[in-house]
């Protein structure tokens, strides 16, 4: 095989087929896996087949399995859309081949990295001298920087958990509000702290955790402690208070860990950074780039403010391998060694925007979010269970949760728009997310009244 642009043509007429009938597809998948599996499947070919044919029939085999995820009526989980000069710096990623890992491999994606980072930095509001690591998602990026608040927690008291591992060390606590989300879960438990062994701080209705409450346990003991804070309840769109939060980890040093997956990107907009207050006295932060930013997956960024920690927790060692002393070798702030250069979609995302740009969509989306819970509290009996101050609306429907189940399939059968249900405060309730840089208000408006429709449907059939 001597061509090396083979199947490229025929991916991008595809590619184009489907991005622009994106809007008017049905936004829910019309076939199951098994379905796909009958397509696609088969025994491996003895002989390669042509590149050309190969695309043609995968997508003929995919096509029916797909969701329109970066669509505008998309408002399950929170699922951003793909920005044209995000998804087009994405193709270049995978036709360079770039392994980002060290700069001697690559030092445009090296010098990216830093271009990107700083730039997010800039951004949020975080202190200039923090080191960010570009990882897959908001698991990666909680459990890069936990890491990293594992090893600063433990030197404290002589302890050198890298070298040492964790048998034998100090009593390590872990602090979370009762409201934190999986991912917090789940990097403990990949770290050997365990994902019930955290001390969990009461919250609010909205999911916000208790400042007293954080206090009194925070001076209950003197074992080194990791504070996991939110930045963006995934249901209610909450932020904690980050002011006394981090008054509170100061007085008994300990680190403040912010999980800040979606909801951090409001400190990049006028009308959302209040919520955002304090967050830059944090000791580091986990923030998504496939979410709000537009970028397609996998992208995100590990931030920590003590970069040394940092470097201490994630650096590679091999007795091959020699740290570049003078320029950046990534792999150094991320769990892999081999991987993509994520950061070039999200530096092409950042510069397609602009600054006024990022925070005209975080607004945007936010007043969306506003007008969908509008729209929704005209149907009889509704109610918005959170208080909307960002991109999340939470609605309760009549008739409990088998009613509010039943309405939830119906919308996804229809195929208007996608959303999803949660468990709020003991009940089912539909949730709705609002990310997409391409979602408009008709899409808002047709969508509200295709869940109406679902709504009224359920009550009739009792």
């Amino acid at each position: 095989m001597s061509d090396r642009t083979a199947g490229l043509t025929t991916a991008a007429e595809q590619a184009h087929r489907f991005l622009t009938g994106l809007d008017d597809r049905p936004v829910g998948a019309r076939a199951d896996a098994a379905a796909v599996r009958g397509l696609l499947d088969g025994p491996l070919p003895e002989h390669g087949e042509d590149p050309d044919r190969v695309i043609t029939a995968l997508v003929d085999g995919a096509e029916p399995g797909l969701v329109a995820g970066a669509g505008p009526r998309h408002f399950g989980f929170v699922i951003g859309g793909v920005l044209p000069a995000a998804l087009a710096a994405d193709w270049l990623v995978s036709a360079w081949d770039q392994c980002a890992a060290f700069h001697s491999l690559s030092p445009a994606a090296a010098a990216i990295e830093e271009i990107t980072a700083a730039w997010i930095l800039d951004l949020l509001g975080l202190p200039d001298t923090a080191s960010v690591g570009f990882v897959t998602g908001g698991q990666g990026a909680n459990t890069t920087c936990l890491a990293a608040a594992r090893h600063a927690a433990l030197a404290k008291v002589g302890w050198n958990v890298e070298r040492d591992g964790l048998i034998g060390a100090p009593p390590l606590r872990v602090v979370c509000g009762e409201q934190a989300h999986v991912t917090i879960d789940t990097a403990l438990r990949l770290l050997g702290l365990g994902d019930s062994t955290s001390v969990r701080v009461p919250a609010d209705d909205q999911g916000r955790m208790d400042p007293q409450a954080l206090q009194r346990i925070l001076a209950s003991s003197s074992e080194p402690t990791i504070v996991c804070a939110q930045a963006g309840n995934v249901s209610t769109g909450a932020f904690d208070d980050f002011g006394p939060i981090a008054d509170a980890c100061d007085e008994h040093g300990a680190w403040l860990h912010i999980d800040g997956a979606f909801g951090l990107w409001a400190a990049a907009a006028p009308g959302t950074r209040h919520l955002t207050r304090g967050v830059e006295r944090a000791d580091s932060w986990a923030v998504d780039a496939h979410k709000w930013l537009n970028v397609p997956y996998d992208a995100a960024m590990a931030i920590v403010a003590d970069s040394e920690a940092h470097l201490a927790a994630m650096s590679l060692a091999g007795p091959y391998l020699v740290t570049d002393p003078v320029h950046r070798d990534s792999t150094n702030y991320v769990p892999e060694s081999s991987r993509r250069s994520r950061a070039v979609p999200v530096y092409a995302a950042l510069r397609s925007l602009g600054r006024s740009g990022l925070a005209e969509l975080i607004e945007r989306n936010c007043a969306q979010a506003r007008r969908m819970a509008r729209r929704l509290q005209d149907i009889p009996g509704a109610k918005i269970r959170n208080d909307v101050v960002l991109n999340q609306v939470l609605l309760r429907l009549p008739g409990g949760d088998d009613a509010n189940r039943a309405a939830v399939a119906a919308v996804q059968r229809d195929g208007t728009c996608w959303l999803g249900g949660t468990t709020w405060r003991g009940e089912y309730v539909v949730r709705l997310s609002f990310s997409n840089w391409s979602t408009t208000d008709d899409d808002i408006d047709r969508s509200a009244e295709a869940i109406a429709v679902a709504a009224r449907s359920v009550a009739a059939a009792g």
